[in-house]
Parts: structure tokens; sequence; C-alpha cells
């Protein structure tokens, strides 16, 4: 499985642990909730309901439109509306993302997992909490090492507008350095709050808009695509 598959299955099991849903509302919550998915094709989420249903760990369900009344002839008028499927996480379903939630190795550091995982602390222990917030704090120190370092060897080569883009590369890690500095804090204080580990909370995405944090400091955000009509969606 890819890495990003991965960050998506991920993401759907805990949005279906809230509540179930038809496929056109997860899409929306993807897109919403967890702005990582607004670069994921929509037809990546179907194979990926497929799969978890034949792993068990989601069921359909088909919920078909009320039938027209008889004699009703603007309704009879109408176009047939197929039913629609809807997704309910199963018990192992629900097993299987609570193990999810408890790792802490470095795929739950990176840029795209970090945001998804973050999104989804409310469903998850302190203890956890903290390893993933540290282990990524750990992943941008050596990142602003490593960008530092660039910087200082090709300072003298760069003409100005290249050079401020590195600056603000730089600038966009240092401040998400500061900001896990203060969560941790946060935690280890015990103003973690832990009513927010209620399984019914809404997920929402929690890292401020940042850019990628390579040399270029170039933004990963791109145009959202409308999503298609929800009276069309049968998957």
């Amino acid at each position: 499985m890819s890495r990003r598959a991965g960050i998506l299955e991920f993401a759907v099991l805990g949005l279906l642990r809230e509540a179930p849903m038809h496929g056109y509302e997860l899409r929306k919550r993807l897109n919403n909730s967890l702005g990582v998915f607004r670069a994921f094709s929509y037809g990546s989420l179907y194979p990926c309901l497929k799969t978890l249903v034949q792993r068990g760990w989601l069921t359909e369900e088909h919920r078909h439109p009320q039938e027209s009344r008889e004699g009703d002839a603007r309704s009879a008028s109408l176009p047939v509306r197929r039913a629609k499927i809807v997704y309910r996480l199963t018990a192992e379903g629900r097993e299987h993302f609570g193990e999810l939630l408890s790792q802490t190795g470095p795929d739950a550091w990176e840029d795209e997992h970090f945001g998804v995982r973050f999104a989804f602390f409310g469903q998850t222990s302190r203890e956890v909490r903290m390893r993933v917030l540290e282990g990524r704090r750990s992943r941008l120190e050596e990142r602003l090492a490593k960008m530092r370092a660039s910087l200082a060897r090709t300072r003298e080569r760069l003409d100005e507008y290249t050079l401020e883009l590195q600056r603000h590369g730089l600038e966009s890690v240092e401040r998400e350095v500061r900001w896990l500095n203060e969560l941790i804090e946060s935690e280890r204080s015990g103003r973690g709050r832990e009513e927010r580990n209620s399984p019914g909370r809404q997920a929402k995405s929690g890292p401020p808009p940042r850019t990628s944090g390579d040399a270029g400091g170039r933004p990963r955000s791109r145009d959202g695509v409308p999503p298609p009509d929800p009276s069309e969606d049968t998957a």
C-alpha cells in the first residue's frame, strides 16, 4: 500500500467512526475538514471504500429513496433516483482504527500524514499525542538545521528574490516548530484536555496553513475541484 493510500484509509475509518456516511458526505468531509485531501482525486475514494469493505472493516447499506406516491403525476414525471450506499464502520474496523491511532512511528511525523493524525487527536490518548508531537518536532528541527546550513553555503550566489524565497521557507518551518513547542508544553502541563478524546467530536485539521518546508518554500495548496451533484452519487 502506498503512503497516500494509507493516509486516505486512515481518514475514512476515522470519519466513519463518528457516524455512517455515504460517499458524497465523505468527499465533503475529506475536502472541507481535512484540507490535505483537496489534492486527492475523487476517483481514489471509491476504490478505497471497496477495499475496506472487502477487508471487513466497513459494511454497505443500500438506502432507496421514498417511492413515488401512486397517482402523484408530478412525482411520476421525475427521473427515478438510484439507491445510495451508506458506509458503516464494523467492530473489526473500529478495532483496526484504534490500532492505527496508537502508532507513533516516523510515518506519523511526515508532512501530509501528520496533518491527518492531528485532526484525530481528539480520539487519541495523551501518551500517543505526545510521541507524535515530539517526533514531528524532532523531524522539523533536523530539517531546519539542513536548511540553515544550505542557506549559509549558497547565500552569496543567490539573487535577492531566490534568497527571499529561501528565507520564507525557513521561517515557515520555524513557525511550526514554535507551534509544536506550545502544544507539547500544553500537553505536559495537563492543558491538553482529555475531553478532546470524545469519539463523536468532529475532526478538524490542526496545523496552521504553511508552505511545504522544502528549500523553496513553495505552497502545497491547489484550487479545489467542485464536488459532483450529490444526486448523482450512487457508488
